[in-house]
């Protein structure tokens, strides 16, 4: 069974199309791009699968029922993370701020949580780094700490929005080596402009810009180093 189906989805605002006829299935373990031109429908699609956005026609299911009812089986790390980083707040508190459903003690986190934000830093690579201030760290860093705070609600889907608008190439390869280990256990939708890199990555890539065509990268097309010209090629001959 899908995990996401999409189907035949449309989406306006007022009277404005924004997205058309939209079908998409997403499995257990997809690592899937989503690219397409700025206003093309990338977010808006986003903010539906994530039950933030009324479905207006078709349908969209995940893991079998409304998108409303599984939030929690999804964690959403937003392009702009909205992190003061003058505001003196360290790495760790920042990660516990992914627990979802829970009522913060008054005197502090409890010890439970605590260690799930730990273990979020852990499959990260930022362990270290939980009692430094996050105003300290890099642009790369800072995403990773993002990343962990979505785990913290151990999420069977986890979605980025633009995860490497703001960060160095070599910051970027290391963010998207890190989704491909995670992606090992959960399901990995990726908004990206970084399409030489996603496609190093990810099996599925969707284009959008109104409309939706996709296609599945096979493991010869990674290996021959497929290029983003053949890429287009492909997803100009297969609208769905």
């Amino acid at each position: 069974m899908s995990i996401i189906k999409i189907e035949n989805l449309s989406f306006a605002y007022d009277r404005q199309k924004i997205l058309e006829d939209i079908n998409l299935s997403v499995e257990d373990k997809d690592f899937l791009a989503i690219i397409g031109p700025n206003g093309g429908g990338k977010s808006t699609l986003l903010k539906l699968i994530l039950g933030i956005n009324p479905v207006q026609k078709g349908s969209i299911e995940t893991f079998g029922t409304k998108p409303q009812k599984n939030l929690s089986k999804i964690g959403y790390v937003p392009q702009n993370t909205n992190v003061n980083t003058d505001f003196p707040i360290k790495v760790i508190e920042v990660v516990m701020m992914g627990h979802i459903g829970t009522k913060r003690p008054l005197f502090g986190y409890a010890k439970e949580e605590i260690m799930c934000a730990m273990g979020a830093l852990s499959q990260v690579g930022m362990e270290k780094f939980a009692n430094n201030k996050i105003g300290d760290l890099s642009g790369g860093q800072r995403q990773r700490v993002m990343i962990a705070r979505a785990l913290c609600a151990h999420p069977q889907i986890l979605i980025l929005d633009e995860p490497t608008s703001s960060i160095d190439v070599d910051g970027q390869k290391q963010i998207y080596e890190l989704l491909e280990l995670l992606n090992k256990t959960i399901t990995i939708i990726v908004v990206s402009h970084d399409i030489s890199v996603i496609l190093e990555f990810a099996n599925k890539v969707v284009h959008i810009n109104k409309r939706l065509t996709q296609h599945m990268i096979t493991k010869k097309e990674k290996s021959s180093h497929f290029c983003e010209v053949e890429l287009f090629n492909k997803l100009k001959g297969n609208s769905c």
